[in-house]
Parts: C-alpha cells; structure tokens; sequence
C-alpha cells in the first residue's frame, strides 16, 4: 500500500455515512445500467438509503426548503437551491437504478425466478414483482395462443430435447471496467485462448463473463 491508498482510506473515513451513500449508489447505478444480468442486491446500502426516504430523515431540509422559500437573501436561495439538489440527486439515482434492474427482471423473469442462485440476487419486492409478471405474462400467453396448443407444448420453462425455452441473459457482452486492485491471478476469458492482468487503475473492454467475480467481489468497477 503506497501513500496515495492511505490518503484515500482517510479521506473516505472522514466523510459522512450520506455521502459515502451517495458514492455507493452512483457506482451500484452505473454497474446495474452496464451489466447484461442483475447484479446482487445490494441490501445494506439501499435499507439505508430508503430508510430514509421512508423516516423522512430529510423532514428538516424539506421543512427549510418551505420556510424560506420567497426569502431576497442571495446567500439563503443559493442554500436552497443546494439542498433541492442533492434531493433531486438521491431521488434519481434510487429511480434509475430500480428502473434498471426491474427492466431486466421484466426481460428474463423465468430465468430470476427458476435459477436459485440467480433468484438470490432479487430483494423480496423484485421477486414478488416478478413472479405477478410471470403470472400476468403466461395468463397472458395462455388466453391468447397457448391453450390451442398441446398441453405438451404450453409451458413456457420447458427443457425437453437439450433446448430450453428460458431465455437468459447474453453474458458474452462487452462492459468497459476498470481494475480497482491488482489482481492476483490471470483472467481468462472463456472460450479463446487468452489471459490478461488487470492493475489497480487499469481500463478494459471485455466480456462480461470474464470480470463478473471481480465486479461482484468489489476488486472492479463497471464504467
């Protein structure tokens, strides 16, 4: 560890816990817009962030926000205006980042909910959302064209012959990613001969499949 490593670990100790929150989110929100699947729900980091949606820790800015609105003084609109933003910024990123992850539930909702291991990586509300949009969906199907099917035919997770009707997401796509350690052994990407090192600082274009341990293990970044 060189000096530089030890600034930045005092630098991060010393801020408050909201604005490591936000740090969190922002990179939570771009690794979610960037990968091809859902990535792990990150439990701590939005029970507290929407718990304070929920508690309205933000009660007392909104409650200055309304006290001081129509005041001349410069210095306290420029205050306002600060505050307004840094709502308007939490707001957006919790929104967005939801959006992405529910987009690909509602992409590969049978692949979420049938695989355990990919299940795991839905809140309780993800799943029960995607298991009414199952549901919906295969009504849906059901009503429309299914059922003038053999009952043989009608299911929608259906295995038979090597092939399988879940479709799933392309885990060869390319992702910009950049190393946050050096990583300790090579990397090998699936299905060619080649193996690279990453170094702390370090931006690659590669397949998703590739980096996903490293991404999910926090020793990479999604950019």
């Amino acid at each position: 560890m060189d000096i530089d490593d030890i600034l930045a670990e005092l630098d991060q100790d010393g801020l408050p816990q909201e604005t490591r929150d936000l740090q969190q989110l922002t990179r939570a929100w771009v690794s979610e817009r960037s990968a091809p699947e859902i990535l792990p729900w990150p439990a701590p980091l939005m029970s507290r962030v929407l718990e304070r949606i929920r508690r309205q820790i933000w009660g007392s800015k909104i409650e200055l926000v309304e006290e001081q609105t129509g005041n001349v003084d410069p210095k306290i609109n420029f205050r306002l205006i600060i505050i307004q933003t840094e709502l308007e910024r939490f707001k957006f990123l919790v929104r967005s980042f939801l959006r992405a992850r529910i987009a690909k539930i509602d992409a590969y909702a049978l692949h979420y909910l049938t695989d355990p291991a990919q299940s795991a990586r839905l809140s309780p509300s993800e799943t029960q959302y995607a298991s009414t949009h199952q549901s919906l969906l295969s009504s849906h199907y059901r009503s429309s064209f299914l059922a003038q099917f053999p009952a043989s035919l009608q299911r929608l997770d259906d295995t038979a012959g090597g092939m399988t009707m879940i479709e799933t997401p392309d885990l060869d796509k390319a992702v910009f990613v950049r190393a946050l350690t050096d990583t300790d052994e090579p990397i090998y990407v699936e299905g060619t001969d080649t193996y690279f090192e990453m170094k702390r600082g370090d931006v690659f274009v590669v397949r998703w499949n590739a980096v996903k341990s490293l991404v999910e293990r926090g020793e990479a970044e999604l950019i």
